[in-house]
């Protein structure tokens, strides 16, 4: 199986690490351009993450990982298997105070990006004709030389829109994060089959990062409210102690709300309560 894996930017570091949690080999040297794992079957090969979505859809790769965003501009025939959970952004027009509401008051403008297929897309959707000029990065300044009356770009905090004058207007175009793409339409038995090993080792990374495992002890006439608390993915552990009275109770948890969890449960009556990073799980 040959899999596309990002070679530079925001994206490469994130999904060579998640390739190691999922226990794959990964290039050591940024100039390696294909690592091969004998034991799991898999050759990786390092590629612009632009290009990754155009090899997958023409079946010249099997799967890859890029960005949505990427995905969607480049009109391959690659679909999305599954989010990653990573490398998160929102995709915007932005233009000076004023310029505009909402995409309708684009008909008629010139709208400079580096999406010009995302962005062609999103106006036609919404029967909006306008002059799409692409650049290859910078768009913030297109405005201020004269080459368009707005832009279309990843927004993260904001700071070099406002550094250049400009506001965000309208609803999102898109909210992107890296995905693991493959070709649209069937594909070998034995193919399909070792895409959804991937799939399911990823996706066991990207649930061990949003959950962590959360022990504690809790009187037994508690258990109930306690585990009311803490349901785990399917349900609670929930055993025996020594001091018949008390129960152990073991779970999952979010990790974004674990602190106010373990606030909850010690008002509650529970101690020791323990708190575990997940490595790794297939659930």
């Amino acid at each position: 199986m040959r899999i596309a894996v990002p070679n530079k930017g925001s994206l490469s570091d994130a999904a060579v690490t998640m390739l190691r949690e999922s226990g794959y080999a990964v290039r050591r040297d940024s100039k390696e351009l294909v690592v091969t794992d004998a034991a799991n079957g898999i050759e990786f090969f390092y590629l612009r993450p632009r290009d990754i979505a155009v090899y997958v859809g023409s079946g010249t790769l099997h799967a890859g990982i890029t960005g949505r965003d990427l995905l969607l501009d480049s009109g391959s025939e690659a679909i999305e298997v599954m989010g990653l959970g990573f490398a998160r952004s929102t995709f915007r027009f932005a233009g000076p105070p004023g310029v505009a509401d909402g995409v309708a008051h684009l008909d008629g403008r010139r709208i400079a990006t580096s999406y010009d297929g995302l962005v062609r897309a999103h106006l036609a959707e919404h029967g909006v004709s306008a002059d799409v000029v692409r650049l290859d990065g910078a768009v913030e300044t297109a405005i201020t030389l004269g080459v368009a009356d707005a832009i279309a770009d990843v927004v993260e905090t904001g700071t070099t829109l406002r550094n250049q004058g400009l506001v965000t207007f309208g609803d999102p175009i898109l909210r992107s994060e890296a995905v693991l793409i493959s070709r649209n339409g069937a594909g070998d038995p034995r193919t399909e089959q070792a895409l959804e090993v991937v799939a399911r080792r990823l996706g066991g990374v990207v649930t061990a990062r949003t959950y962590v495992l959360m022990d504690y002890d809790i009187r037994t006439e508690l258990v109930e409210d306690a585990c009311a608390l803490t349901p785990g993915i399917e349900s609670p552990t929930v055993s025996p102690l020594h001091d018949t009275d008390f129960a152990a109770v073991r779970a999952m948890v979010p990790r974004s709300g674990m602190n106010r969890v373990m606030d909850r449960l010690y008002a509650l009556g529970a101690r020791g309560i323990l708190v575990t990073d997940i490595s790794a799980c297939r659930l």
